[in-house]
């Protein structure tokens, strides 16, 4: 207990922490009064774990009840070790375990067609019914766009494939591709408010099940194409392609084949619409708990990384926008809605479950809130003179959707 300690009273800076050890003894770590936690460790075996590995084994003694929150909630526990984060990356037992991940993070995001098929199934083949129970009614499981703080999760969720649509400058009869279509929610968007036909592409069995029954439902299955297919292994060409809440899961090692892949496959004149979690900074890595548990071979790329492959494809790079706390918004709504359907969960998932989706949903949310995470939308095109030169188009699409939506 005494490297905990000695490890906790250089890291809390902001707000109080008492820790109860296995024998009951208080351990007091205090820079200010306020937020106060008070935590319950019942394992002794934690004492040296929580010091060399604590991005991994707190999550873990959550999940299995070994640390237990007396006073607070997990998220003002979490809370409280974010607003120090400063602190905790230049303790110098810390350091070399940073560098060591920095440069084994290859290995880690090893996503052959195979392994990526696992990784896949691994976090959305949980259950349908999990995901609809916290997720907007159109099934969307990336960054909402909030352009009110009075957007529901719903609008808010429309107002993103909107935001992306509008980006597309599509036109009739177009041929588009949507890369990692999730439940189908852009296709489905797509295809209600254009004349074009959508291929969506994905690893999921159960999202795939659940896409093509809901294009059924609604009269849409003459204009969409969901299959179950790697985007390497897409062939043909495509007027507009989107890729949304999917490059997080590429992996390192593949960004450059991932970009070519999308040039070989779009059209002279075809757009292409990048949308997924990147961080501000420089390259980094992705935590072991979250690598561990919810996204085996995920990744959220710098900007660094991420052009570097753009320009080795030869895409051009026709506009980018970064959005910095719509997901932390968006995740907090997921949380809301999990909390209030959380006894059906544990009984689709168990207690243990539960306790392993609260840890990511808040920590998650954040990595937003006070780390370096952030959403990009890069909008890409072969050729120079493609998309229109001044932006107004996209606005101009935007407020026409608008129209036609309240029209409707």
């Amino acid at each position: 207990m005494k490297l905990l300690n000695a490890m906790l009273d250089r890291l809390i800076r902001t707000g109080t922490l008492d820790v109860v050890d296995a024998e009951g003894q208080v351990h007091r770590h205090a820079g200010t009064p306020e937020p106060y936690v008070r935590v319950r460790l019942t394992d002794p075996a934690l004492y040296m774990s929580l010091v060399w590995d604590p991005d991994l084994k707190a999550g873990e003694a959550y999940m299995d009840g070994s640390l237990v929150i007396e006073q607070g909630t997990l998220r003002d526990f979490l809370t409280l070790f974010a607003i120090n984060r400063g602190v905790s990356r230049k303790l110098p037992i810390q350091k070399p375990i940073r560098r060591l991940a920095k440069r084994m993070k290859a290995a880690f995001q090893r996503n052959t067609l195979l392994q990526s098929r696992r990784n896949v199934a691994h976090h959305y083949d949980l259950s349908n019914e999990l995901y609809a129970l916290f997720l907007d009614s159109g099934m969307n499981y990336s960054c909402a766009y909030f352009r009110s703080p009075s957007d529901t999760l719903e609008e808010a969720q429309r107002n993103k494939l909107r935001h992306i649509a509008a980006k597309l400058d599509i036109r009739p009869g177009n041929r588009i591709l949507d890369i990692g279509c999730g439940w189908g929610g852009m296709a489905i968007y797509l295809a209600q408010n254009f004349d074009v036909h959508v291929t969506g592409v994905t690893l999921s069995v159960e999202q795939l099940r659940l896409a093509q029954q809901r294009a059924e439902e609604l009269g849409l299955a003459h204009k969409i194409s969901f299959e179950l297919r790697d985007y390497r292994e897409v062939e043909g060409t495509f007027d507009r392609i989107t890729s949304i809440g999917m490059f997080e899961h590429v992996g390192i090692s593949y960004f450059r084949p991932y970009f070519d892949k999308i040039q070989s496959l779009l059209a002279k004149d075809g757009i292409a619409l990048v949308h997924a979690i990147g961080r501000k900074g420089g390259p980094g890595t992705t935590g072991k708990w979250l690598r561990k548990y919810i996204f085996p071979g995920g990744y959220s790329p710098a900007l660094s990384e991420t052009f570097a492959a753009i320009e080795a494809s030869g895409l051009w790079v026709t506009d980018t926008e970064i959005w910095r706390l719509h997901y932390a918004e968006t995740l907090l709504a997921w949380h809301e809605r999990f909390e209030q359907n959380r006894e059906t969960a544990a009984a689709l998932l168990g207690e243990r479950f539960c306790r392993m989706w609260e840890f990511y949903l808040i920590s998650s949310e954040l990595s937003f809130r006070y780390f370096k995470h952030m959403v990009f939308q890069i909008q890409l095109a072969k050729s120079v003179d493609t998309v229109p030169l001044q932006r107004d188009y996209m606005f101009d699409a935007e407020r026409a959707l608008i129209a036609s939506e309240d029209g409707r």
